[in-house]
Parts: C-alpha cells; sequence; structure tokens
C-alpha cells in the first residue's frame, strides 16, 4: 500500500524538476511511512511512499523490467500476484522480486494496455515506457483507490494519490469549480472526473489514462455487466455459490506479511468477513470496533457478540463524545475535498485504533450496493404505491402529517425517514434516489446559493450522472438504483471516506464484497434473491446462516451514523456559528448568509432537522480550499 506522484515533461518543454516530484510525495508521507523511492529523468519524474505489506525486504519502488525500460510505481495490492508471476516465469520472463508491483511492467511487456483485464485487486499505478516516452496510469474496477491528475498549461502532466500532492506545484491553480461545489451540495461528495478545483481531475474507477506526445486520453477497461437475463437459479444453489466465492475473496485478501484484522461493525457484511476469515485464517483472528455513549448510533453490543460466537480476539474502544468533536478540527488534514458524510469520523476513529494492533484490516464495503442493503431501495417500490394515490390525499392528508411530526436527533428517527420520503416521493427515480441519499435538492440550492453563482450552473449539469437512470430500460428500478449506487455513491464517497481515513491513519484496508469476479456474479442474480418484501441481501443471510447468529442475519441496517443533529445544536455550535457567520459568507460571496442563518435557527430551535445540510456546509467551509 503507498501513495504515488508523478510528473511528465512535455515534448520539447522544460525537463522535470526532481525536487517537485519530492516535494509532492512529502505531502502524502501518511499513505506509506515505512519508505520512499524515485525514478527521476529530464522526461519523467516516478515518486511513491510505501507501506510496506508484502515482500517487506524486496518490494522497493519504483520498479522496473530486465533492462530497465519500464518504470512503475503503484499503490494497492494485487491479490492474484502469485499466479500472474508464475506465468510469467514460466514464460521466460526474469523477476527479481517476490512483491505483486513487479508482476505490472512484465504484464505490460506481454499485454500492453490491456494488462489491467488481468489484475484482480485494489490499485492505482503509474507506469512509464522510456522507449515509447508514454506513460500508462490505471484504477481498479470499483474504486478502492484513488487517482488525481492536471495538465498545465505549458503541457506538464501531474499525476498523485491525493490532490494535495498536486497543490504543492506552485503552477497549480487552486480556483474553485463551481459545477462540482454544485455536485457536492447535492451529492456530499465531488462524483469523479471532476474535482472542487478546476482543472484538476480524478481517473474514474475501471478507467486507464495515456499520457503520449504532450496529449492525454482516457479510456473505459470493465463496467457492471450488462443487463441480459438472470440467472434462474434456486436460492439454496445461489447461496451456496455466494458463500464459496465469498471465502476465496477473503482468502486471496488474508495474504499479507504484517499482521492482519477484521473491522467488525455487528452487521451482517463485515460479520460475514470475520466468519470467513475464521474459517480461513487458521489461527486465532483479530477484530476491532468501537462504540458509543449515544445508544441509538452504538452497535458495539452485536459486535461482541459475534466477536464471542466466532472466538475472535476482539477489540473494543469506547469513543467519547468530546473525542469525536475533537476530530472534526482534524477533518481538513483527512481529505482532499469536502466530504459530507459524517461517518468519516468513527471511520477514522476506528482505523486509528486499529492500527496501534495491525497494519491490514479487512471490512464489509459494498454490502448493501450489490445486495439491496439500503432501505432506500425498498423505499422506492413503496414510493411507486404511493405515487398511485389521489393527489388529495397525497398533498392534503399525508405531507401535512408528516410536516407536523416532532423533529428528533436520533439516528434515523421516524420523522428523519418520513420527511425525507414525501419529499422525493414524487420525482423521477433517479431524481427520488439523490433525494433520498443526498444533501441539498434544487429547489434548497436555488435558495442557498447567491443568484449570480446559481445561474453560472444550470440544474442540468449538476444531475448529468443521474439523467441515464430515468431513460427507458428494461432493468427493475430497484436493480437501477443498486447500479447507480455501486458506480457513484459507493465509488465516490463511501471507499473515498474508507481510503482517506485509513490512510490517514497508515492502515491498509481491504474489501472482499468489491472482488470484481464476485461483483459480476452477484450481478447475474435475479432481483428476488437479494431482495424480498422490504428483507434485503437475502442470499447472503442464507449463505451464512449456518455461520452467524440468527440475531444477526435479521437485523435491520443501522450504519455507522453520528448524532450530528445533537453535536450541530449543542457541542459543535460555536464552531458552526463562527464558520457559518455572515461576515465570513458574504466575503466568500458563494451562499446566501440570510438562508444560512435560517436553516441553523429552524435547526438550533428544534423547529426542523437540518443535519445534513448543515454538515455539508460545515465540510466544505472547513475545507483547506475554500474561497475565504
Amino acid at each position: 500500500m503507498c501513495g504515488i506522484v508523478g510528473m511528465v515533461a512535455p515534448p520539447g518543454g522544460a525537463p522535470v524538476e526532481g525536487q517537485r516530484v519530492r516535494t509532492m510525495a512529502q505531502a502524502i508521507v501518511h499513505r506509506g511511512p515505512d519508505d520512499e523511492g524515485f525514478h527521476l529523468t529530464p522526461r519523467v519524474g516516478l515518486g511513491m511512499r510505501r507501506l510496506s505489506i508484502i515482500d517487506l525486504s524486496t518490494g522497493h519502488q519504483p520498479i522496473g523490467n530486465e533492462d530497465g525500460n519500464l518504470q512503475v510505481v503503484f499503490n494497492g495490492e494485487i491479490y492474484n500476484y502469485r499466479s500472474l508471476r508464475e506465468e510469467l516465469l514460466a514464460r521466460g520472463h526474469q523477476l527479481r522480486t517476490a512483491s505483486d508491483t513487479e508482476v505490472l511492467v512484465h504484464l505490460y511487456e506481454d499485454l500492453g494496455d490491456d494488462l489491467v483485464t488481468r489484475l484482480n485487486g485494489m490499485f492505482a499505478f503509474a507506469l512509464w515506457d522510456e522507449r515509447r516516452r508514454r506513460l500508462l496510469l490505471a484504477r481498479d474496477r470499483m474504486g478502492e483507490k484513488p487517482l488525481y491528475f492536471t495538465q498545465l498549461p505549458d503541457g506538464t502532466f501531474l499525476f498523485a494519490s491525493e490532490l494535495k500532492a498536486l497543490v504543492t506545484h506552485p503552477r497549480v491553480e487552486r480556483r474553485l469549480d463551481l459545477r462540482a461545489l454544485r455536485k457536492y451540495l447535492q451529492y456530499e461528495f465531488v462524483p469523479a472526473p471532476h474535482t472542487m478545483l478546476a482543472g484538476i481531475f480524478k481517473l474514474p474507477p475501471a478507467h486507464r489514462l495515456i499520457v503520449e506526445g504532450g496529449a492525454w486520453r482516457m479510456e473505459r477497461y470493465w463496467k457492471l455487466p450488462d443487463p441480459g437475463e438472470p440467472r434462474l437459479v434456486t436460492l439454496a444453489v445461489a447461496a451456496e455459490e455466494l458463500r464459496e466465492r465469498l471465502r476465496e475473496a477473503v482468502r486471496i485478501r488474508l495474504i499479507a506479511d504484517v499482521p492482519l484484522g477484521i473491522l467488525l461493525s455487528g452487521g451482517i457484511d463485515s460479520s460475514t468477513v470475520a466468519a470467513l476469515a475464521c474459517a480461513e485464517a487458521g489461527q486465532r483472528v483479530e477484530t476491532f470496533s468501537i462504540a458509543f455513549s449515544e445508544k441509538s448510533f452504538d452497535e458495539s453490543a452485536h459486535a461482541r457478540r459475534v466477536a464471542a460466537h466466532l472466538g475472535t480476539h476482539h477489540h473494543e474502544a469506547t469513543v467519547t463524545e468530546q473525542e469525536m468533536l475533537a476530530t472534526v478540527a482534524r477533518i481538513p488534514a483527512l481529505l482532499d475535498e469536502p466530504l459530507g458524510d459524517a461517518s468519516l469520523i468513527p471511520t477514522y476513529l476506528l482505523s486509528e485504533f486499529t492500527r496501534r494492533h495491525v497494519t491490514v484490516a479487512l471490512g464489509g464495503d459494498g454490502g448493501d450496493e450489490l445486495l439491496a442493503g439500503y432501505p432506500t431501495y425498498f423505499a422506492h417500490r413503496l414510493a411507486e404505491s404511493y405515487r398511485r394515490l389521489p393527489s388529495w390525499m397525497r398533498r392534503g392528508v399525508i405531507e401535512p402529517l408528516v410536516a407536523r411530526l416532532p423533529v428528533s436527533t436520533a439516528n434515523l428517527s421516524f420523522d428523519f425517514k418520513a420527511k425525507r420520503f414525501v419529499q422525493g416521493a414524487a420525482l423521477p427515480l433517479g431524481m427520488r434516489h439523490t433525494v433520498w441519499m443526498g444533501s441539498f435538492t434544487a429547489p434548497q440550492q436555488a435558495s442557498l446559493l447567491l443568484p449570480e453563482i446559481a445561474a453560472m450552473v444550470p440544474d442540468e449539469e449538476v444531475y448529468d450522472e443521474i439523467f441515464p437512470y430515468d431513460s427507458p430500460s428494461p432493468l427493475d428500478p430497484v436493480e437501477r438504483m443498486m447500479r447507480l449506487d455501486a458506480g457513484h455513491y459507493l465509488s465516490e464517497g463511501v471507499l473515498v471516506k474508507v481510503d482517506r481515513a485509513s490512510m490517514a491513519a497508515s492502515l491498509e484496508t481491504r474489501a472482499p464484497f468489491l472482488d470484481h469476479t464476485l461483483v459480476e456474479f452477484l450481478c447475474s442474480l435475479p432481483l428476488s434473491l437479494k431482495l424480498r418484501g422490504s428483507s434485503g441481501k437475502v442470499v447472503l443471510k442464507e449463505a451464512m446462516r449456518n455461520d452467524l447468529p440468527a440475531s444477526i442475519l435479521a437485523r435491520p441496517k443501522k450504519g455507522f451514523g453520528m448524532p450530528v443533529a445533537q453535536w450541530l445544536q449543542q457541542g459543535l455550535r460555536p464552531l458552526v456559528r463562527e464558520t457559518l457567520s455572515p461576515d465570513r459568507l458574504r466575503r466568500q460571496g458563494l451562499f446566501s448568509p440570510s438562508d444560512v442563518a435560517r436553516l441553523l435557527v429552524e435547526h438550533e430551535s428544534g423547529q426542523a432537522d437540518h443535519r445534513k445540510l448543515l454538515w455539508t456546509l460545515l465540510m466544505f467551509e472547513l475545507w483547506p480550499f475554500a474561497p475565504r
């Protein structure tokens, strides 16, 4: 696991400045505190920071081929590298190390850019071909590892694992992208290829990028399988195959030359990973969780129950509200871009706690998006029935009653869910989903943004990722929203949160549910094996019914929630008032001071629950590059 950086000089342009590459690498030292390495020539500079996981003694990067004309820097893990290595040796390649990184240059010799199709793993890498004066960048299929890039006006091309490395270059502008700002306000994250800074981009998942002759081009090399006839299998047969595929995904992710553990929340996904790890490890497994004093947000009892059932060596840290509030001030150091997901805080605290004991941890990310685990999927079916009700009943009876529900600050309270439901139920499918999952709707943005700012970016540019999901399709609406979440919310929100939080603590995290062969299998199953009535993950529950307690399998989706609504009213009130003050907002020239003041007053007085809106604004204003 590493952080990578690099620079390519334009044809006939000024040579690469080695010190610039070294400075970029130093900005992401947290991603790799164990080692550093550079390949510096007048044409190209490659740099890396290494967190040693596999081949501790000879895995130093950059790594080249036999004659050194190919050089690679790599962030991530290739889980099938051993079989690939054996193939390469059989074809006559000479490999000097036992690392997964070295297989990349030799696969490139045989397959060129298509080497990515042979990789099972999480990765972002840069491979320089000296003979062709050509750079290849690639990112894993599901988006576990990040990669940013930009091109300067003189043609110099820069890339890095994190945006903060790019902005160390004095010629990289720190200019706000208003289109990205509007997307962030809606989704709570900035979807690739955009970033919050104009002219800087993210390589999307499952894409490669080629830099050659002073220009760059981007290509997709994989996508979720196209809709087709679902596999006609029984629940029992599908569950048996799912368990075997999950077992293999866990097995290959247990490969490491350093201590390894499991992040255990007590939900079915992380519990599944823990159970299969226990079956594969051949020794007592280390599991980790954190507990909260606020009971409606605390899952620690469930994690303890799973740990006791499996016989793991369980570690639990109790995190106080004061510790969590103190972490809010550290968020700017964790993130390149604003992220409106408050679960970043416990994810970071859990990562920090886990890193005291192990260097690698497996988690359950991806199960909800691939197996219909979110309550919103069932809510879409309710919405279709709701829309068929007479207008007088919806607008004259139900919606006024919902609006009068007393405001609660509890996690996923009934009033929060009911108000969110009626807010989006009448909208088209994709727009409805973004209202339920995101933050500021289009009308709310029209009120929040100053008129001259709102006029610069029309609504259709905000929702261009969503429009294809409102087009005619043979897929069930729920399946369409699962695909949207897998390629949008998961890759650009959830996995960004996990990567930044864990790497800030120098902890490598691995997600067995995101094994691309498993993803392809799950996409082939009919929706009826994932969602029945209001119950999701049907086939997973069947697959694990002999491995996990029935109480864990029957638990409803909880999530890694935080008492944000209460914090905004109490512990964070001084910070929020200062950060969102009218004077500051007037100087900034983006948001209406009066509209923000209204949100604050209504939330603090208990008239309304604006937790998502205010937290989204707070995270933007705490972002180090926000206009001041």
